[in-house]
């Protein structure tokens, strides 16, 4: 029996689902090195990894691939 839908997705998804199970890998590790750190008593380096400038950094990543999850929805119903 024919399937008649196509499995190929677009390359660009396929990045970007990668990109965000790297990302949520990260902020797990993350999240677990700062209860680790607060654990043991390490509070200069809790300080630096919930400094604003990490934060930032995160919160950048998170909407490029925001970003690249609309474009690519975008080629896919343009196509």
């Amino acid at each position: 029996m024919k399937n008649s839908l196509k499995d190929d997705r677009n390359v660009l998804f396929n990045w970007t689902c990668k990109g965000l199970k790297y990302y949520l890998l990260i902020l797990l590790g993350f999240a677990i090195a700062v209860i680790v750190s607060h654990v043991f008593g390490a509070v200069s380096l809790v300080g630096i990894l919930l400094s604003a400038s990490v934060w930032l950094w995160f919160l950048r990543i998170a909407v490029f691939l925001f970003c690249l999850f609309a474009i690519a929805m975008m080629i896919e119903s343009w196509g």
